[in-house]
Order: C-alpha cells, then sequence, then structure tokens
C-alpha cells in the first residue's frame, strides 16, 4: 500500500515544485525555480518565494532566483534532510528576511501504510461538501476544516463527527489540496480526548477516501506527538517533510 501512494506522491511533489519525480530520489540536493503548475497544492497566495520538501534523503528547494547563490552555498555539502535542522533553518530564515519573508513550522506529512479496520467506537454522521458550511468559524474545530471561513483552493469535502447522544465529541475533516489528494485533520474537544476518539475517527475518513479512489494524507508538527499517534494507529506512516516562505505579515 505505501508503495504505490509513495510513487503518487511523488509525481505530486514533482508538480508542487515544478522539478521530476526522480529528483525526489537523487544523490545531491535540487534547486528550481518557482512556477505555478497546473494541480499543484498551493497554501500561499501567488507564485512561491521559497518552498523545501524532503523524503528522507536529499531536498528540494524550489525558489526565487534571487536566492539560488545563497542555497547553493547553503546545500553544499550538507545531507538534504540536515537543511530542515536548526541551525540550517536559522540560516535560511535570516537570508528570507532580507526579502521580506520568514519560515513557516516545519510539517511532518504521512501517507497509508496498511489497512485498519476499526471497532466500533461511537456514533458517528457524515458530512459532505456543503453540508459543512454549518461549522465555518466554529473555534472548535480549526483542524478539521478550513477556519474561520471555506477556502476555495483547499475545499473540504467531507468531515465525520462522533456523537456522545446529541453532542459532539470530535470531528475529522479531509480538504483536497491538489486533485484527488485529501489532507485529513482532525479535532476531538478536551472532555473527550485520550478516550481513542482521535484515532477512530481519522481511521473511518481514510478508508473512506481510499474507497472513493482518492488519496488520504496527513500532515502535523513535529513536536505534536498525540497528532503522530492518531496517525500512527490510524494505519500512516512518515512520508516527507516540507516548510515554506511566507511574508512576514501574514499569518501561519
Amino acid at each position: 500500500m505505501f508503495r504505490e501512494y509513495y510513487e503518487k506522491l511523488l509525481k505530486q511533489l514533482s508538480v508542487d515544485y515544478n522539478s521530476d519525480p526522480s529528483d525526489f530520489r537523487a544523490g545531491e540536493n535540487i534547486i528550481t525555480t518557482p512556477a505555478l503548475n497546473e494541480g499543484r497544492r498551493s497554501y500561499s497566495p501567488g507564485k512561491p518565494f521559497l518552498q523545501m520538501a524532503t523524503c528522507g534523503t536529499n531536498t528540494v528547494i524550489m525558489a526565487d532566483e534571487c536566492l539560488h547563490e545563497f542555497l547553493r552555498d547553503l546545500i553544499k555539502d550538507t545531507e538534504g534532510h540536515r537543511l530542515f535542522e536548526l541551525d540550517n533553518l536559522m540560516k535560511l530564515n535570516e537570508e528570507l528576511k532580507r526579502y521580506g519573508y520568514r519560515l513557516n513550522p516545519t510539517h511532518h506529512l504521512f501517507l497509508p501504510c496498511q489497512a485498519v479496520k476499526p471497532e466500533n467506537h461511537c456514533q458517528v454522521r457524515w458530512l459532505y461538501d456543503n453540508d459543512i458550511a454549518q461549522f465555518y468559524g466554529d473555534a472548535r474545530f480549526p483542524n478539521a476544516i478550513a477556519f474561520p471561513e471555506p477556502c476555495p483552493v483547499r475545499p473540504d469535502r467531507i468531515a465525520v463527527v462522533a456523537l456522545d447522544e446529541d453532542r459532539i465529541m470530535g470531528m475529522a475533516g479531509c480538504s483536497e489540496d491538489a486533485p484527488h489528494w485529501q489532507q485529513i485533520g482532525i479535532d476531538v474537544l478536551p472532555q473527550y480526548r485520550s478516550r481513542g476518539i482521535g484515532s477512530y475517527l481519522v481511521t473511518l475518513l481514510k478508508n473512506r477516501i481510499i474507497e472513493m479512489g482518492d488519496i488520504p494524507f496527513y500532515g502535523t508538527a513535529a513536536a505534536n506527538i498525540q497528532s503522530q499517534n492518531i496517525a500512527f494507529k490510524a494505519g500512516f506512516r512518515p512520508a516527507w517533510a516540507e516548510t515554506e516562505a511566507v511574508k512576514d505579515d501574514e499569518e501561519n
């Protein structure tokens, strides 16, 4: 399962990073120039100033040409994954400041690696497309769906809600970040945490996305151990890490 999705990931990353799928398996770090390729994932408006990703060996950096000379020096004789270590990220962030940009936090991303059949855990309700609109602006669900309002370039497609009678315990949702690529997010209300609700909802949603013929993926911060454990229990494993530059006046 993982290998099949991994090959599709390399193709998607090549669209996102204006590169070739083989670039993410190369023996050296690679620098490309930004492009708004059809079918890309887009997390910031306009043409990217810098994005970088690693699948664990080398790193591919898509960056404005004004950064290329600095980047060639930064990546020289440096293992790709080490570019995501703090000292190198700080050097990169200082260079970005010269142009009015800064680095966003690094995200670790996961792909399915095994089938998981969840035991019936609680009552759930499924929501699709326009049915999700009732929850926009609801501060309980900043990760499961777009918050505070819908995002046209990454529309929410499916949400599954866990219920305690008529009370919501948590919600998992997915946004279509690129054609057929559904990113899963999860929110469990504080009083219902540590009951397995998060992994149950994520597993249900992952399975539904696969049944539809789409690709589920899961992203979280490097230090969010609880979120990573949910991913593992739902049958995901780490596949890549990435970060990007945003203008100093933009929110994360």
